[in-house]
């Protein structure tokens, strides 16, 4: 005889069967919609999670022009009110993506779209297709896709402008966009990561891709968008008071050619300019300034035109002087000396590097910027070396020196680095840059290429993961160049390397890399 054990009951397996739509008011697919209030039932109680992430109204709507409950709480039906005017002769089509799931075990029904028209039909084509990334080897999720009717009210500005006549929303599909329900005619066919949510492009915050030609539905075509960021327009924001010393200027796009020329000073006062390293802002520095402003002359390729800066109370800068690199200084790194406020002058002959027998190391000096040394000499493998900089060796533009410094760095082996050695087969064009990045795709190593090589190496390399990509420098300037919608003009290509590489120390990778 045995005793019988306790435990609990399991309760049975999990309920994993999504809810179900039993009827719909007005029906799905109704013509000639007149209604101010749809309602839609289902078989068990149902909760909406996520609506605002996950609900794509074509055509867009504005937010303000319907209302869907209970979003708070579980209901047996969605209820959808209808605040303002309908488009005449117009399919619309509700998305819910994923966010209508049951009450207890949050099963989704997904993806499910209430169809209704105003007009006697409901438009039944399609456009179909994928979503890629013209630089990164990952395409970006909820991505909007968009088609504007080409009528005799179109021009290309109308994506800055207005919301597309149909939409939809990769969601978190990542790469697969349908657009449904639209009707024949003519469209563009764009696709953005709508920062704002807002339906419209903003240069400064969305990505985009698009199709170079319009395309005309009915259609079969799969076609396919590379999201990129273009070069923003370039334009200045408000100055504003740094520190006591020293105003900033925000700017967007790149600052190339730029001019800011403080007016009406008298020989006494000295100014300097320098761009922060981490935003877009350039800074003016100024000393023995009595006045209360300043005025600016910005002048910019075609911009020009004139700012005045009211002077205000702030913190003093002061000098402070940091390495580039410590600890470890690889073979192929360069040592520098970051300022906080602007270089005037460098005293070569307070400044040392020893290696480890204390020998003085041979070293030039080169002033990147105003706020940056940069030491070049032959850096030696299993090395000790010791860099001091004693007070004096830096004056700033205030005239104060620097305190001490003393820094000490070591090399390693040859044999504690791997190599890479590339085969590129297929390069449809030269000249190109071969690059290296560590595992989040950010950069590492860059190599131009001019023309074809048998073999390209990448020496020295940190034991990591890389990835390899290629990109076709068409204009021939050393950099990948993006896009532009306005212009048509599409990013410079890039191919990537599928196989994260494993590199090793004392190890040497061999690679072909088939352009596809």
């Amino acid at each position: 005889m045995q005793c019988a054990k306790r435990g609990n009951p399991t309760g049975g397996p999990d309920d994993e069967t999504p809810p179900v739509l039993l009827r719909a008011d007005p029906a799905l697919n109704t013509t000639h919609f007149s209604k101010d209030r749809i309602r839609l039932y289902f078989d068990e109680y149902i909760k909406l999670q996520k609506l605002k992430d996950q609900l794509i109204v074509s055509p867009p709507l504005d937010p303000s022009a319907y209302i869907i409950s209970p979003q708070s709480t579980a209901a047996k039906y969605v209820q959808i009110e209808l605040m303002d005017t309908l488009r005449p002769n117009t399919t619309y089509n509700f998305n819910f993506g994923q966010s209508i799931v049951d009450n207890n075990e949050g099963n989704p029904y997904p993806y499910f779209r209430y169809v209704f028209s105003t007009g006697d039909y409901v438009d039944s084509l399609q456009v179909r297709g994928t979503i890629g990334n013209a630089f990164a080897r990952e395409a970006k999720n909820f991505v909007s896709v968009m088609l504007y009717l080409v009528d005799s009210t179109y021009n290309d500005s109308i994506i800055y402008q207005q919301p597309p006549d149909y939409l939809t929303n990769t969601l978190d599909s990542l790469e697969i966009f349908e657009i449904g329900n639209v009707k024949a005619g003519r469209y563009l066919l764009i696709a953005q990561k709508d920062i704002a949510n807002n339906y419209t492009f903003d240069q400064n915050a969305d990505d985009i891709g698009f199709i170079n030609d319009f395309i005309d539905l009915p259609t079969d075509s799969l076609f396919h968008l590379d999201l990129f960021r273009e070069k923003t327009n370039f334009s200045v924001g408000r100055t504003f008071q740094a520190s006591q010393n020293r105003i900033g200027l925000g700017y967007y796009g790149k600052p190339n050619g730029l001019k800011i020329l403080p007016l009406n000073l008298p020989d006494s006062v000295q100014t300097v300019q320098s761009f922060d390293k981490d935003k877009d802002t350039l800074y003016v520095w100024y000393k023995n300034l009595k006045a209360d402003s300043l005025q600016f002359d910005i002048s910019q390729d075609t911009l020009k035109y004139q700012l005045t800066h009211q002077i205000r109370k702030a913190e003093l800068d002061s000098l402070t002087i940091s390495t580039t690199i410590k600890g470890v200084l690889h073979l192929d790194d360069t040592l520098g000396i970051e300022t906080t406020t602007p270089i005037l002058t460098i005293d070569k002959s307070r400044i040392y590097l020893r290696n480890r027998d204390s020998m003085p190391v041979p070293f030039d000096m080169s002033v990147e910027d105003p706020h940056r040394v940069l030491f070049d000499f032959d850096i030696l493998p299993n090395e000790n070396y010791q860099l001091d900089v004693f007070p004096g060796a830096i004056t700033d533009f205030f005239d104060e020196v620097n305190d001490s410094l003393q820094l000490a760095l070591r090399t390693k082996k040859p044999a504690d680095y791997g190599s890479v050695y590339l085969q590129l087969v297929g390069v449809p064009s030269y000249p190109i840059i071969v690059q290296l990045t560590d595992e989040n795709e950010n950069l590492i190593r860059s190599l131009p290429v001019a023309a074809p090589q048998r073999r390209i190496v990448f020496s020295n390399l940190q034991p990591k993961k890389y990835y390899v990509r290629l990109i076709i420098d068409e204009n021939k300037n050393g950099q990948w160049d993006t896009g532009r919608f306005l212009d048509r003009r599409a990013p410079e290509k890039v191919y990537h390397h599928e196989p994260l590489l494993d590199v090793r120390a004392n190890w040497e990778l061999q690679e072909i890399f088939i352009l596809k």
